[in-house]
């Protein structure tokens, strides 16, 4: 049964000195019908000139005149050009084969075994197709993970540019209003002299100051201007907001009380803290969390372990875990990663990330005023 590529015209490249040797390949390759086009050479110059062209498959000699066929291997190689490569010889030991073949060569043959050659390099050149075929096929699932790479990171920038328009349209309009409207109320009970109207705009005071706090908290969930203050503030601020709001202890340890860090860093650091807190609250029955934040040899951690019941296999398999697939995209937007283990004693979530050397110059400063470009820095709320 015949293959594609027998029925095709074939280019080959046959690096031989004799010209009766070449003739004797040929006569047998045409013998088993192979439709070639074929190009001698004998020289370490022709060979790297014609390694430049597109070669179906190379039958190489051996022993050739200062050279063995080893040599034109390791020029295929340097090349990087996928061309299989057959070696022929009178005599080769098989350590020599061997080697040959661990090489990079696709197959050896003897001068006095011929009749193999014609099915060992149709074998060879589809081999070489399907590998061709698989190396393109991880090329683009490379590029097609790379491109769904920058859609997340697009997504998440997209996001966080949202969450502060939200916050700034709080800020100026719903929590001036708010303000406003306290003022005014306030005015109302220093004149008013009806009990009754006095209890009433205490009661709405009181619903107004609510407010105020309700904006205040979502303007900082939407968008942290405790950041402002450096990422190790503003850990500790969520921190003592989480303990206060939820009764679980949460001790907290730092390598540095001021870290300068590369644009974008600190928000994914905050982030990932905030999401990790969250699910601790809603899911890990849990009476404790240890969080850390340090650097070390050029690249921030942040760890939070907690005591709970800990994550089942399953649940971290699961095809809608987006939370947890969310961290390690976020994570990837400045070059770091996630790391996160469970068992029945709690649950620990480790982001990572390479600093660049110019970020650790600062340790022990206040962060750079330019940091407008950094799109955790806004403005106070």
């Amino acid at each position: 049964m015949s293959s594609p590529v027998s029925e095709r015209r074939l280019r080959v490249l046959h690096v031989e000195d004799s010209e009766l040797d070449h003739q004797l390949i040929m006569a047998q390759l045409r013998r088993a019908g192979l439709d070639l086009e074929v190009q001698r050479v004998d020289t370490l110059g022709e060979i790297a000139e014609a390694l430049n062209q597109p070669w179906d498959a190379i039958i190489s000699d051996y022993n050739l005149p200062g050279y063995s066929g080893l040599v034109v291997l390791d020029l295929l190689k340097e090349s990087g050009r996928l061309i299989p490569f057959i070696l022929v010889s009178g005599e080769i030991g098989e350590d020599t084969a061997v080697a040959a073949m661990r090489t990079g060569a696709s197959d050896y043959l003897l001068k006095n075994h011929l009749a193999r050659l014609a099915p060992a390099l149709l074998h060879a050149i589809e081999a070489n197709e399907s590998r061709r075929a698989r190396v393109a096929a991880d090329q683009e699932l490379r590029k097609s993970k790379q491109r769904l790479h920058e859609l997340a990171g697009h997504l998440q920038t997209s996001v966080e540019m949202e969450r502060a328009a939200i916050a700034r349209e709080i800020h100026d309009d719903v929590g001036g209003s708010l303000t406003a409207l306290k003022f005014d109320l306030a005015w109302i009970d220093r004149h008013a002299h009806n009990p009754e109207v006095r209890q009433r705009v205490a009661s709405a005071l009181e619903t107004v100051t609510h407010a105020i706090e309700a904006s205040q908290r979502i303007m900082h969930n939407l968008r942290p201007a405790i950041l402002e203050q450096g990422l190790v503030a503003a850990v500790q601020w969520m921190a003592a907001r989480f303990e206060r709001r939820t009764g679980i202890v949460v001790s907290m340890r730092t390598s540095h009380e001021q870290m300068q860090l590369p644009a974008g860093v600190p928000l994914v650091a905050y982030r990932t803290a905030q999401e990790a807190l969250t699910n601790v609250s809603k899911h890990a029955n849990a009476t404790r969390v240890d969080i850390e934040l340090s650097i070390d040899s050029g690249v921030l951690t942040l760890e939070l372990r907690d005591n709970g019941q800990g994550i089942a296999p399953g649940d971290l398999a699961k095809a809608r875990s987006f939370g947890i697939r969310g961290l390690h995209e976020r994570a990837a937007t400045v070059g770091g990663w996630v790391d996160l283990s469970s068992n029945s004693k709690g649950t620990s979530l480790i982001l990572s990330v390479p600093l660049q050397a110019e970020g650790l110059d600062g340790l022990g400063e206040q962060e750079d005023s330019a940091a407008e470009h950094d799109p955790s820095a806004w403005g106070l709320l």
